[in-house]
């Protein structure tokens, strides 16, 4: 019969891990670990079904909305505004041109087949600008006298020849225009501007009607136009 007053007897340290492992071995198998995989399962599952809908399509609420960009919005377009040039004189075809936009002499000459074989290139200022309704008249060598429309509008562009005798206020050019004393582009528009405006002076002393231009500068000018 064994003595129960003695000390158990030692264990070596390899006894003293396998007793460990018999003590507590059970509760990490068997029933414990199926539940304790169970509820891991579980946890997975449920956090799946608050980011992903039932059917698996992503659930609105975990869905970061996007921005949606504006469409740009569209440049206008502006039409060209046509205007309707008259090209007389040494030109090869006579006639009436329609451009669209900004249009020069050149393009004239260039839309009417070209200038004569006797143009007077020197009178012929082919940077002007046209503008609509405008009557330009091509001289030949030699001539002196430009001839004007009978609507009175007067020849324009292409650097006609100042005439001989005092200048018809209802014909004149800006370019002759500014050619009086006293008289700079900004007279010379608006002498243009009145005299479309009446349908022509009736006389020199309708001069004083046009903005900038007074008595005294009418007495400059008077010997030196006509109408």
């Amino acid at each position: 019969m064994e003595d129960s007053s003695l000390p158990p007897p030692r264990l070596s340290p390899a006894e003293r891990v396998r007793e460990m492992w018999d003590d507590y071995r059970h509760l990490i198998t068997g029933p414990r670990l199926l539940m304790a995989g169970a509820g891991l399962v579980i946890i997975v599952a449920a956090a799946a079904y608050m980011i992903v809908g039932a059917n698996g399509a992503p659930r609105p609420e975990a869905i970061i909305p996007m921005a949606t960009p504006l469409p740009a919005r569209p440049t206008p377009v502006t039409e060209p505004t046509p205007i309707l040039v008259h090209a007389a004189g040494a030109v090869q075809v006579p006639g009436v041109y329609l451009f669209r936009g900004e249009a020069r002499v050149l393009d004239l000459v260039e839309a009417a087949g070209g200038l004569t074989g006797d143009a007077d290139y020197d009178r012929v200022n082919l940077a002007e600008t046209l503008f609509d309704g405008q009557w330009v008249y091509f001289p030949v060598v030699g001539q002196t006298e430009i001839p004007a429309p009978l609507n009175g509008s007067g020849p324009a562009g292409g650097g006609p020849a100042a005439p001989s005798g005092p200048l018809n206020l209802n014909s004149a050019t800006p370019e002759q225009l500014e050619s009086l004393p006293g008289v700079g582009p900004a007279i010379a528009a608006a002498i243009i501007e009145h005299r479309q405006r009446i349908g022509g002076f009736a006389s020199v002393d309708g001069l004083l009607a046009v903005s900038g231009i007074g008595p005294a500068k009418l007495e400059l000018i008077r010997d030196l136009v006509a109408v």
